[in-house]
């Protein structure tokens, strides 16, 4: 409950530092809040203000639950507690610092000595003054008023000539770029560069209409979002990817730099598409390039993609897996007798493009021979692998390939062969991905095949049991270490929220990915033991360094286990760690297959203020009955979806079903294996809080440590 003394009024203006200089000594009502048990205290501070020329608008707050959303609402300039507990102070800071950190807390009571004073400063006031004192007291909060105004205007005019000095520089560095002006959607300016670029012979052509009929449907979505994250001044230079609709019905994949502008007055955004300066070094580089690919499809040789991969695959991966993938046309002789030998050489070109569309910046690829191609991909997981390599053979066998005045339909098959994050054989490899592919064409094509590793090596038995070993030692030895991946908030503000991870140290003190210690652990049923030395070092490092959100994997076998809840009464009752710091997560396919013990762990955990969480969310058959079954704090979409999402129309609506059945619920989202700025983009606008993957950081980026 707000009781107010009197309404509360601040000036403002879209340029705040002048607005905040203009009255740092004037006689503009301050805005106060007094918490206090009664209203008493409220008109002796009003009445001290107003002898000192200072009038003051006073709000009551009587309990300390209201403190957050009354400074909110009220903007206050300085906070009154009137007590004499430290304690008090103590928690009234505590509130302010995650709302409004700069607001100055002044503490005041009947009678103060100099210890308590003391106290109350050190818990984070910035003085404590007795009533009984009101020329101390009015000197002191003249003085914090002053101080309070004098660093938000100093603040706001640092930021201010940061913005307008990296306006300016955007400008004279690209005076040659393509610039337009966008507010609320709409082309207000362009310059001559831009209009060039759309072949407009008058800027009316231009200017004045929706920004979104210059661009591709299938760009739009992302670029609402980056226009709604550049106006609230939270996109940072992410270049977005469009495709725009030229003079007649000519097309242009452009890149867009986005900042926060300024156009008569009212804030817009800048787009910029950067203009190619010469650059002889960049044409000799090129050239070289160029030497090394295939004129037809721009991919690389044979001989220079072996050397690429051969030199990439040298250097050790911080984390995720490598796949070489076999990608090869199906029936391509019926292909050519359709159209003839010399025209289907037109299929391949088209094909590769639509592959070049597939492609990660971080990707290897080149034409192998014939009608295939291989490809070293680089990704979180086997599953967003998989997922790249569906999405690739379903947009082939959707696409329409033109051949003069021909049309045809073709198919593609897809080998995966794993690269060993240990010793990696490339020959070996690409033997793997070779027959992959050879398998699925002997089912009939149009389908991903990944080798299976039994099969490939039958000497998996003698494998285990080197890995068994291995494992078991270093659980004794205690040579495992915790990694993590920031969890980054699509809202601005740092949730200090991590995805953790494990990795195994040899006896030489190098890491072993999970991707060649696990699948031996899983077999061999020594999951529980990695993951009960997991948690107990998740909870041992939230209770020192006390993060957001820590969230933690539980797999299958200890999902099922009926001793966890207890066994984590001790754990939590030794690490001292505050319970909702940590958010235990499951697969959603583990979920739905067993929703009977997921409920019940889930309901046990929440028991213990723990968090539950869904991860690789949205694929299943009903993700909506798990939402509405299960007391979840977060769902994590499926890097899968993530990944189709920036071009997919259908994967965008199921997407925003998911967000919005959770938000119905109170659920947070956060999408998994983010890797490019459209995909965030079209995340912002879909309505996801939050966000992880390559593009945040790089995956697993080892920067924690807990000893157990």
């Amino acid at each position: 409950m707000l009781l107010c003394v009197s309404n509360c009024l601040r000036p403002r203006g879209s340029d705040a530092s002048l607005v905040e200089l203009s009255y740092l000594n004037s006689q503009t009502a301050v805005p106060l809040i007094v918490l206090s048990a009664s209203a008493d205290p409220v008109e002796t501070i009003n009445s001290i203000l107003r002898r000192a020329g200072q009038p003051a608008h006073c709000t009551w707050i009587p309990a300390l639950p209201d403190l957050g959303d009354a400074i909110v609402q009220i903007n206050p300039e300085i906070i009154i507690v009137v007590s004499n507990v430290a304690n008090a102070i103590a928690d009234v800071c505590s509130v302010r610092d995650s709302v409004a950190a700069e607001v100055p807390v002044v503490a005041v009571h009947a009678e103060l000595g100099e210890e308590q004073i003391g106290r109350a400063m050190q818990r984070g006031a910035r003085d404590a003054v007795p009533l009984s004192s009101p020329e101390r007291l009015q000197a002191v909060l003249l003085r914090e008023l002053r101080a309070f105004r004098l660093e938000r205007a100093l603040n706001n005019t640092l930021q201010s000539a940061r913005d307008y000095r990296r306006q300016l520089e955007t400008v004279l560095e690209r005076s040659n770029d393509a610039i337009a002006q966008v507010q609320e959607g709409i082309v207000v300016d362009a310059n001559e560069s831009w209009l060039a670029m759309y072949g407009a012979q008058e800027s009316a052509t231009v200017i004045g209409q929706p920004l979104m009929d210059l661009f591709d449907p299938a760009s739009q979505l992302a670029l609402k979002g980056a226009l709604s994250a550049a106006a609230q001044g939270r996109w940072t230079d992410h270049p977005l990817k469009a495709t725009a609709i030229l003079s007649g019905s000519q097309v242009a994949q452009l890149h867009l730099v986005l900042s926060p502008g300024e156009f008569d007055g009212e804030p817009s955004v800048r787009l910029i598409v950067p203009a190619r300066k010469r650059d002889d070094e960049q044409l000799t580089r090129d050239l070289a390039d160029a030497v090394k690919r295939d004129p037809s499809t721009g991919f690389l040789h044979r001989p220079a993609l072996i050397k690429d991969v051969t030199d990439r695959i040298a250097t050790a991966l911080p984390g995720g897996v490598r796949y070489v993938a076999q990608i090869r046309l199906d029936k391509f002789p019926s292909v050519e007798q359709d159209v003839g030998i010399a025209a289907s050489e037109q299929v391949l070109v088209e094909f590769a493009q639509l592959l070049r569309q597939h492609l990660s910046p971080k990707d290897l690829a080149g034409r192998f021979g014939g009608v295939s191609f291989v490809a070293l991909l680089e990704r979180g997981n086997e599953q967003d692998v998989q997922a790249w390599a569906e999405q690739l053979a379903e947009h082939t066998s959707r696409n329409i390939f033109h051949v003069g005045s021909k049309t045809i339909s073709a198919t593609c098959t897809i080998g995966l062969g794993l690269v060993p994050s240990n010793n990696p054989i490339l020959d070996k490899v690409i033997d793997d991905a070779v027959e992959a592919c050879r398998r699925g064409r002997q089912r009939g094509g149009s389908q991903v095949f990944i080798l299976d590793r039994a099969d490939a090596d039958t000497r998996v038995q003698a494998y285990d049991q080197v890995w068994v070993k291995h494992i078991k030692s270093a659980l004794i030895e205690n040579r495992f270490r915790l990694v993590q991946q920031p969890v980054a908030s699509l809202q601005g503000d740092d949730p200090q929220m991590f995805d953790v991870l494990v990795r195994m140290l040899d006896h030489q003190g190098k890491e072993v990915l999970p991707s060649d210690f696990m699948p031996a652990a899983e077999r061999n049923e020594l999951l529980r033991n990695i993951d009960r030395w997991v948690i107990g070092a998740s909870l041992a490092f939230a209770a020192q360094r006390k993060p957001g959100c820590l969230f933690v994997r539980l797999s299958r076998d200890t999902l099922l286990d009926p001793t966890v809840p207890d066994w984590l009464d001790g754990q939590l009752k030794a690490t001292k760690v505050q319970p909702n710091r940590i958010c235990f997560q499951v697969p959603e396919d583990i979920a739905a297959n067993h929703q009977n013990q997921v409920a019940t762990m889930a309901k046990a955990l929440k028991q213990r203020g723990l968090r539950f969480a869904l991860e690789r969310f949205g694929s299943g058959r009903d993700p909506q009955s798990l939402i509405a079954n299960l007391p979840l704090d977060f769902i994590k979409i499926d890097g899968a979806l993530v990944q189709s999402l920036a071009g997919s129309f259908d994967v965008q609506q199921q997407v925003r079903l998911l967000v919005e059945a959770a938000a119905k619920r109170k659920i947070e989202t956060i999408a998994e294996r983010v890797e490019d700025a459209n995909t965030m983009a079209v995340l912002w606008q879909l309505g996801v809080q939050y966000v992880q993957g390559y593009f945040i950081n790089e995956p697993e980026d080892v920067v924690m440590k807990a000893e157990r």
